[in-house]
């Protein structure tokens, strides 16, 4: 992951999200003075996509992962798991955090299997919940 690894309580919150459906999302963080990509935030399975979108800081990058949940035309249940990467505007977060997130991503996107979509927002408007919706369609 260019330098960056990937903690195993990442791994362990993503395999209990993917396979038990206890948490509805994950934000990860990368640590800076240790280049470890660590869990910042763990959302329960009550919570909902805006309380994620809440939960992003409005001056610093993240990645999430979220938990789709939704009912088909054809009244299938199903769920897909939707990776953001939360990139702030270069007025609000650092360049050289900017960086490490994006050259980051790639090798946590390796990491994290079975992810069916991804999203990539600068502004709580790029990652609205119909972005979420429209992708399933």
């Amino acid at each position: 992951m260019n330098g960056m690894w990937m903690t195993e309580e990442c791994k362990r919150s993503f395999m209990e999200m993917k396979w038990k459906k206890v948490h509805r999302y994950i934000v990860f963080k990368i640590e800076e003075k240790s280049n470890k990509v660590t869990v910042d935030k763990v959302g329960a399975t009550g919570e909902t996509y805006q309380d994620l979108a809440a939960s992003l800081p409005e001056d610093d990058c993240r990645y999430a992962v979220f938990d789709f949940d939704y009912v088909t035309v054809d009244n299938c249940r199903m769920s897909k798991l939707f990776f953001i990467t939360w990139s702030v505007s270069p007025e609000a977060s650092r360049i050289r955090e900017k960086m490490m997130y994006a050259t980051s991503k790639s090798g946590l996107r390796r990491v994290l299997e079975g992810i069916h979509y991804e999203l990539q927002a600068t502004d709580p408007t790029e990652m609205g919940f119909d972005k979420i919706q429209d992708r399933t369609k």
